[in-house]
């Protein structure tokens, strides 16, 4: 009986030991504390629009309670970062109490005002928390790029854009039927989630191909994840009543579908001429084109939820183009490189003639064994011809294909799923060097010269 007194007692007093040890505060100098991140870095935010929240934890490991003695922003309240912990605002929070195992959180956000300046403004600025005579600091950056902002906007009459600053687009932006909106070179225009642009006019954005000097049209998050995002804007679309367009060396990204073009241009010319553009990393489709004409030359349209998608009929010439599709991060190769039909969605037929001479249709690391689909219905003039092209294909019966290599890895420079990284370059082993029938086509999609022996797709080998 006195054995088992003696027991209980001591249990008690070892739970009743722990208890008061979770209560009591450790104020010694060894005490632990780390934090989730060392930096937070906001990435680039246009003039005034402020920054997404983000946020790092303080952990106490200890057994014992710790009391923050601050948590400081370092440049007080001139600073452009803001910050919050555990709900509060501020600028200096002192005594926070972190319970033995628990944490707290602390907000961070980011709001630049860069002033008239059209250069890149990098700020940095610190969080730092103090504690049993202790330091830790978690670094803050972010860059201020001033910018012209559109709202919900309309093109009424023959206009420009310039390069001077970049374009940021929120809500709508529509080109009005007889208007022309030209886009000078190295002009960046950022859309926001709502930023449909819609073509009744014509555009044309006039890139040319050094890098510095290529248009770009892609979402307007460009802080890390986001700015890789498929289905960030909602992507350009060619309305019926457009005519007269082109895309010289311009780049479509992150759209839901980047090109949308709908029926022939009411001039009987081609409704759209591309020449150097790259269209990638689209949610549904890189071009979804419906009874429509379509000039493509030197083109890399790659990655996206559907490469090329044309249906109901319609003209389309594609000339040293590279249609590749692999998985991403962000999407999976699941639809060919390349769907062609000639119906529309009652079914209707329409002619269809569709060339693609010294091009890549190449896809892999999906679920898709054929990167051609060809679809003809009815009896009306279908004609799908491809010519010294590089097609991962088991020849549909409907397609026609004269010297082409089928089936055989072009040998990408870089497909790497880990690190997101894809380049379309050809290796100097590739069956593709020197395999084009040659052509009018001079340079390619980066400017360098074409031999008299072309290479297949828009990359010609270093």
């Amino acid at each position: 009986m006195k054995r088992r007194c003696f027991f209980e007692v001591l249990c008690i007093s070892i739970l009743g030991f722990f208890a008061c040890t979770k209560d009591t505060i450790i104020t010694g100098a060894d005490a632990i504390v780390f934090t989730s991140a060392d930096s937070l870095h906001f990435g680039t935010l246009f003039n005034g629009t402020g920054s997404a929240t983000q946020l790092f934890k303080i952990y106490n490991p200890n057994n014992q309670k710790l009391v923050i003695a601050s948590i400081n922003l370092a440049g007080g309240a001139t600073s452009v970062f803001s910050i919050n912990v555990n709900g509060a605002a501020g600028t200096s929070f002192t005594n926070i109490e972190i319970a033995a195992k628990d944490s707290i959180y602390v907000f961070a956000k980011a709001n630049i005002t860069t002033g008239n300046t059209a250069e890149p403004i990098l700020v940095r600025d610190s969080i730092i928390v103090n504690y049993n005579t202790n330091k830790a600091l978690i670094q803050l950056d972010a860059v201020g790029l001033n910018a012209r902002f559109l709202n919900n906007a309309h093109i009424t009459q023959d206009s420009i854009f310039t390069n001077d600053l970049p374009i940021v687009i929120n809500g709508t932006l529509t080109i009005n039927k007889n208007s022309l909106l030209t886009i000078e070179r190295g002009t960046k225009i950022y859309c926001h989630s709502d930023a449909r642009i819609t073509v009744e006019g014509s555009l044309q954005a006039l890139g040319e191909a050094e890098e510095i000097n290529r248009i770009v049209f892609t979402g307007d998050r460009l802080d890390d994840y986001y700015k890789d995002l498929p289905g960030s804007w909602p992507g350009i679309y060619f309305a019926e009543s457009s005519t007269n367009n082109k895309l010289n060396y311009t780049t479509v990204t992150n759209a839901t579908t980047a090109i949308d073009i709908n029926l022939p241009a009411d001039n009987a010319q081609t409704k759209l001429d591309m020449l150097g553009c790259v269209i990638s990393n689209a949610a549904e489709a890189g071009i979804r084109a419906v009874n429509t004409s379509i000039n493509a030359t030197n083109c890399l349209i790659n990655n996206c939820g559907s490469v090329v998608q044309i249906h109901a009929g319609g003209n389309y010439n594609f000339i040293h183009c590279t249609l590749a599709a692999f998985n991403t991060p962000y999407i999976a190769h699941e639809n060919p490189a390349l769907m062609v039909d000639n119906i529309d969605g009652n079914t209707q037929p329409f002619t269809l003639d569709a060339r693609f001479i010294n091009c890549i249709v190449y896809g892999d690391d999906g679920f898709v064994n054929d990167e051609i689909s060809i679809t003809q219905n009815g009896n009306l003039a279908f004609s799908v011809i491809f010519e010294n092209g590089l097609c991962k294909t088991i020849q549909p019966a409907q397609g026609s294909f004269t010297n082409c290599i089928f089936n055989t890895d072009p040998q990408f420079m870089a497909i790497d799923y880990a690190n997101n990284i894809y380049s379309f370059r050809l290796q100097p082993t590739s069956p593709a060097v020197n395999a084009g029938l040659t052509a009018t086509v001079l340079t390619d999609i980066t400017g360098k010269a074409r031999d008299a022996n072309p290479d297949i797709g828009c990359y010609e080998l270093e």
